[in-house]
């Protein structure tokens, strides 16, 4: 006599293959908590810079010795760049690229690490079609704002590039929602959020980089770990 079918099993077995032949369900929080991590550090550092170059009153000379200490006040280097001269900007974009770059190898890498780690232990590859989607679904926004954020800087409204960097990214993260976790769709709308009142404190922007892609993504990653990875990593000493 053939053992009773569940149906109920069967139907839950079923939805998981479809989840995964569809969604990849094997991201890492702790890849959303390193490059909250790697964010916060950027933030801090480039904050230090352009104190350390810019602080202070509006200057003449934007390229001026800083007196004794190394500052030129308590006022906010990033708001006396804003503020200065075109050839100041220009002066220190290769600057501020070369440190985005390092915020986004070091995080992809830390993101990477990870999320192959969970993946190995899920048997699922990280570069099968569904991730290639994953991919290109947040490559074409990101690149898309990137050039466009560029361009808001260039023409002297660097005030717009932060608060315009966390809401490509938040649209970028709902339009690869649809191939991984809902959490991801969550993450995207704070980064919108954040990314609006940004748009109203152009002053701040390296609090709202570091609460957007420091914080925001720590809590993400938090979020995730406790709801799935850590009942997995529980699950053997059972």
């Amino acid at each position: 006599m053939k053992p009773a079918v569940d149906p109920l099993a069967q139907l839950a077995e079923i939805r998981t293959i479809m989840e995964r032949s569809s969604r990849f369900i094997s991201l890492s929080g702790l890849s959303g908590v390193g490059a909250g991590v790697v964010a916060l550090a950027g933030a801090g550092f480039g904050h230090w810079y352009l104190h350390t170059q810019f602080a202070g009153p509006a200057r003449t000379n934007p390229y001026e010795a800083a007196p004794a200490g190394g500052t030129f006040g308590n006022s906010s280097g990033f708001v006396q760049l804003m503020e200065g001269s075109a050839d100041a900007r220009l002066a220190t974009l290769p600057f501020l690229l070369a440190l985005a770059l390092g915020i986004i190898v070091l995080a992809g890498l830390v993101a990477v690490y990870f999320t192959q780690r969970r993946s190995r232990s899920t048997g699922r590859s990280l570069w099968d079609p569904v991730v290639r989607r994953l991919f290109w679904s947040m490559a074409i926004p990101l690149v898309a704002g990137g050039l466009f954020c560029l361009k808001l800087y260039l023409h002297g409204a660097a005030g717009l590039v932060v608060p315009a960097m966390l809401l490509f990214y938040g649209l970028a993260l709902l339009n690869a929602s649809k191939y991984t976790l809902a959490e991801i769709r969550l993450l995207g709308l704070s980064e919108l959020v954040v990314g609006l009142v940004a748009m109203l404190f152009p002053n701040w922007a390296f609090l709202f980089f570091a609460i957007g892609f420091g914080l925001c993504h720590i809590g993400y990653g938090l979020l995730m770990y406790n709801r799935y990875e850590r009942q997995d990593n529980a699950a053997p000493a059972a």
